[in-house]
């Protein structure tokens, strides 16, 4: 009898212990982000008895199912599949033409939207369906062209008149707003709208921007409803479960982008074809460094800029994320890489204007300003923004 006695404390501690573990376990699960795919509840009553087409790549998840088959499963008439940059199964080069075939899987026809020629959907593909489901995950970059892609089938839709749904999923670049909102005499595939850089919005909330400001041409209006994440904020470090990209492989890659995408328009190799792409910078012409790397031929980048060429530069990958968060857009990288080249006129692609969306970053570089004093003369662009997207914003800051 004392000894069951003594051990009763301990049995209640035991008991209380679990409990308290259950209680942190289900809070965990209820404040854990729930993408607008997962909310079927709110978006299959729109597609019973319609024919649906669908945006999707290997991003499009809801849980552990892609969309596409649970749409599918869920007998929806799935009449064809859109896809994006990358191509359906994500595995395209950047700027690869992806054509259009049949999903393997479910034997849904895909009708690429990339590299065919046509930024648009062809009346005859319009014409196969009455509702549009948008479900891509964003990077929340202007020269990330998922956003293009989505304000182009908008435009499609309207004209065409037929209702779009997007099913919104965080932004993990969503917690700042950073460098200059794009002169339009740039736009391309790579700047499509008059943003920031670095916008800090979700795809459903940039939807909403381009009908409030009439970004579409000839002003039209799409018929638009976003399926809102829950437990999402601006200020939530969202983890993707999935590479959005080949070139994304994991959140450094994505945090560094903003910066290190600017590469694109140098001789500057960013490490593509090698296993951290966006993570690093060099050239086997740069002095006083010894980290290397040499790009080679591989899935995802075929051909790399430097190809089989040993490569001398920065590794990124160690920098800590909250230093990257504190800097934002960083120009020190390009800067560090034009000193060290002494290229001068050659180091500069044309391209260069169309990532970052103004002319007078390069000039001054090229007058040897510092990063500083470059990003203030975007200060006003990124205060003009905050203030322009705040009625379409569905999460708080």
């Amino acid at each position: 009898m004392p000894i069951e006695k003594k051990n009763k404390p301990m049995q209640i501690i035991k008991i209380l212990f679990i409990f308290l573990l259950s209680a942190l376990a289900m809070n965990a699960q209820s404040n854990k982000v729930k993408v607008g795919a997962e909310s079927t509840n709110e978006y299959f009553p729109i597609l019973k008895n319609k024919r649906v087409a669908v945006m999707a790549n290997q991003t499009s998840m809801a849980g552990d199912e892609h969309l596409v088959d649970m749409l599918i499963r869920n007998k929806m008439n799935v009449v064809g599949i859109f896809s994006p940059e990358h191509g359906f199964r994500g595995t395209a080069d950047a700027g690869e033409h992806v054509a259009s075939s049949v999903d393997e899987k479910t034997g849904t026809p895909i009708w690429s939207l990339y590299g065919s020629g046509s930024s648009k959907p062809s009346p005859e593909n319009m014409a196969q369906f009455d509702v549009l489901l948008f479900d891509l995950q964003d990077v929340g970059l202007r020269f990330y062209t998922y956003y293009a892609s989505m304000a182009r089938l908008m435009d499609a839709c309207a004209e065409h008149n037929k209702k779009m749904i997007v099913l919104d999923r965080p932004n993990p670049n969503g917690f700042y707003v950073d460098g200059p909102i794009l002169d339009m005499q740039y736009k391309s595939g790579v700047g499509w709208l008059p943003i920031p850089v670095v916008h800090g919005m979700t795809l459903g909330e940039l939807a909403l921007m381009i009908n409030g400001e009439k970004w579409l041409p000839e002003s039209r209006i799409c018929d638009i409803t976003v399926i809102k994440c829950k437990n999402y904020t601006h200020q939530t470090l969202y983890q993707l479960p999935i590479a959005p990209s080949p070139n994304l492989p994991n959140m450094k890659s994505i945090y560094l982008y903003p910066s290190t995408c600017l590469f694109e328009a140098t001789p500057v190799s960013l490490g593509r074809g090698t296993e951290f792409p966006f993570q690093v910078y060099g050239h086997p012409n740069m002095k006083g460094y010894s980290f290397t790397f040499t790009p080679r031929s591989i899935p995802g980048a075929k051909n790399p800029p430097q190809l089989n060429r040993l490569c001398y530069g920065v590794d990124l990958r160690n920098i800590p994320d909250e230093e990257i968060f504190e800097k934002g857009l960083d120009l020190s990288y390009i800067i560090d890489a034009y000193t060290n080249l002494n290229l001068d006129d050659h180091f500069f692609r044309s391209f260069f204007e169309k990532l970052i969306g103004v002319s007078y970053v390069r000039k001054m570089i090229m007058e040897g300003k510092p990063a500083d004093e470059i990003k203030a003369m975007w200060k006003d662009d990124v205060e003009k923004f905050k203030i322009q997207r705040k009625p379409y914003l569905l999460y708080p800051e």
